[in-house]
């Protein structure tokens, strides 16, 4: 055997609790697992969504960053295997660019990319501003205690993607609606099921719309500049994709980084320092909050040797963004929260040509919407003790209530 391949990885047993937090940090089960390196295998409940014996599971920052960096023995494509027939079948999200490889791939985020200059993001910051003030005003008006999460944190995420996507003021609130209906894994697949319906349904009218009379929102921009070069079927599925990588994302960012930037008070002053500083802030809350867990399931297309591990072709690997950015190798004390600590390539909005197109808009958001907040209330703080914050069933993490008073 080449001696720079190990022996096959040992089998171990995903946890329970093994997609978990303990207020802001991962679960400890998370912790015990790195215990066995940054590459390791298990078996559980991924391993019998993907169809799989095993899946591999990458928590290393440098085999994180690899792997997500590889498309060329990786793909983002799901595939599963049907449970009966022992079919492989490969499920279309038609434009949905996450599970897309070049040359497609490179086609669609090329028509993504104009929208998230900073000419185009420094041209929307207005807009964010005065959504952000908005919102501030309703829950000044609602007194204290108040749950920042559902009348602030929520309302920007959603208000943010639909200033961008040209959705209609007089149809935000049932679209929002909608979308977290949608992504409450709480509930039934058949009720979920009619939400998914009607939300498509209303997609499907909007881009009839925008056709027939394009405005200057993201889905008029693209209809304008690529017209026929791009499908109904892909402007819906541009849409889901940005709304599935945006809502929850932005909204559980700001819920977590308020309870981080609590329990680290000497991270606040430096908001106030100025907007140089305040980025540092946002980009470490990025690093530490990280409440994307993990981005699509990599699957090998050939045999690959990963830190000395050989991954054969048609095994799936699951890549930890939490746990990646938790690692000694990134960072020093990555378990801190520390804005001056040297800047780091962290994976917080992924890596390679998967990497957030969104990024730095989600970036300028947060920082507008940390320092607003904590302006208009200097004297922010919980209203109730850290560890009993609740937490979403949903695709990513996000708190569900962030009782505050000031």
């Amino acid at each position: 055997m080449n001696p720079d391949i190990h022996e096959v990885a040992p089998l171990l047993r995903e946890p329970a609790n093994f997609k978990m937090r303990t207020n802001c940090d991962p679960h400890a089960d998370n912790f015990e697992l790195r215990a066995h390196g940054p590459l390791f295998r298990i078996v559980g409940e991924a391993s019998a969504q993907l169809g799989r014996d095993y899946v591999w599971q990458a928590f290393g920052y440098d085999v994180v960053r690899r792997i997500l960096g590889d498309h060329e023995n990786f793909t983002t494509r799901p595939q599963f295997t049907h449970a009966k027939s022992g079919k492989h079948i490969e499920p279309q999200f038609v434009g949905q660019i996450s599970t897309y490889d070049p040359p497609e791939h490179t086609r669609l985020r090329r028509m993504l990319t104009p929208e998230f200059t900073v000419r185009r993001i420094r041209r929307m910051e207005p807009a964010i501003q005065g959504l952000i003030e908005d919102r501030l005003d309703l829950l000044e008006a609602e007194g204290a205690p108040a749950d920042l999460q559902g009348l602030f944190a929520d309302p920007v995420g959603a208000g943010v993607l639909c200033e961008l996507l040209g959705i209609p003021r007089d149809d935000r609130r049932e679209f929002v609606r909608r979308i977290r209906r949608n992504v409450d894994l709480g509930r039934g697949l058949q009720a979920r099921a009619a939400d998914s319906a009607a939300f498509n349904r209303y997609l499907d009218n909007l881009i009839a719309r925008q056709r027939k009379d394009p405005d200057e929102g993201l889905l008029g921009m693209i209809v304008r500049e690529h017209g026929g070069d791009v499908t109904d079927e892909e402007l819906k599925g541009l849409c889901v994709a940005l709304i599935l990588g945006g809502v929850e994302t932005v909204a559980g960012m700001i819920g977590f980084g308020v309870l981080a930037l609590l329990d680290n008070p000497g991270q606040l002053q430096l908001f106030l320092s100025g907007r140089e500083k305040a980025d540092r802030v946002v980009s470490e809350l990025v690093r530490y909050l990280s409440p994307v867990q993990g981005p699509n399931p990599r699957l090998a297309i050939r045999d690959v040797v990963i830190d000395g591990q050989l991954i054969r072709a048609g095994d799936y690997v699951l890549c930890s963004i939490l746990m990646a950015n938790r690692d000694d190798a990134l960072t020093p004390d990555p378990n801190i929260v520390d804005a001056n600590r040297e800047p780091v390539s962290d994976v917080g909005f992924g890596h390679g040509i998967h990497h957030c197109v969104g990024a730095a808009l989600a970036r300028a958001m947060l920082r507008m919407a940390y320092q607003a907040l904590w302006r208009r209330f200097p004297g922010l703080r919980l209203a109730v003790p850290i560890g009993e914050v609740k937490y979403r069933n949903a695709f990513v993490d996000c708190p569900d209530r962030v009782p505050v008073t000031w």
